[in-house]
């Protein structure tokens, strides 16, 4: 099953995806807005510090990136709220495209991921929550 190919990535963007619906909630689109910048720059600092003088530049546990990009995902879902019943569907596709571009890594995200250093560690996933994003962006226009 192509969702479970990185574990460690999976569980880190369902976290990530949970934790996101809580946000989204609680502070809507700024709020998520915030805490994609700031898992950004801390996944950014932690990265740097984890993989300094190692050879892999990408180690598994390193799951920050995948809360970064899943939460890019869902600024559709902060931009254009739907009713519950409507909404889960829409969570778990973007679950769903997010894992299937941060495995697949197609186009850009997999050549952000050929670069070396922390910063192209986080942008990979961000650029796949980007995709993602505009997946579900074009689904729930499409469907409206």
């Amino acid at each position: 099953m192509v969702i479970c190919a990185r574990p460690p990535g999976s569980w880190g963007s369902l976290v990530a995806l949970l934790v996101g619906f809580a946000i989204i909630h609680t502070t809507g689109l700024y709020g998520l807005c915030f805490a994609i910048l700031a898992s950004f720059g801390l996944g950014w600092w932690a990265t740097t510090l984890q993989t300094k003088d190692q050879v892999d530049h990408d180690p598994s546990e390193i799951v920050i990136d995948e809360v970064a990009g899943q939460w890019v995902s869902l600024l559709p879902l902060a931009i254009w709220p739907q009713q519950f019943d409507i909404s889960i569907w829409y969570w778990l596709l973007t679950f769903g495209a997010f894992r299937m571009f941060d495995i697949t890594k197609p186009g850009l995200v997999g050549w952000a991921d050929r670069q070396l250093g922390p910063l192209w560690v986080m942008l990979d996933d961000v650029i796949a929550g980007i995709m993602a994003a505009a997946v579900i962006g074009l689904v729930m226009l499409s469907l409206s």
